[in-house]
């Protein structure tokens, strides 16, 4: 399911996003905005597990994971 919202960019973003359709890098502004969303949202998650790493610590059972992770992890879409 997805709504439909309105939202007011200023005009060089707008630029950037007409850009980015005409060149193919993006299906349409509503991909691009949404793709930009789910990277956001993925770093805010990701900012929240990190916060809960300083409070709680690592788990020493996943520490060949995470180090395994952080160095081949790709964080592009």
């Amino acid at each position: 399911m997805s709504t439909q919202i309105a939202v007011r960019l200023p005009d060089d973003m707008v630029a950037f996003l007409d850009s980015a359709v005409a060149s193919g890098a993006a299906r349409s502004r509503a991909d691009l905005v949404a793709r930009a969303l789910e990277r956001e949202m993925r770093r805010q998650a990701a900012e929240a597990d990190v916060a809960i790493l300083r409070t709680k610590g690592s788990d020493d059972d996943l520490d060949a994971l995470t180090t395994w992770s952080a160095t081949r992890a790709a964080l592009e879409d």
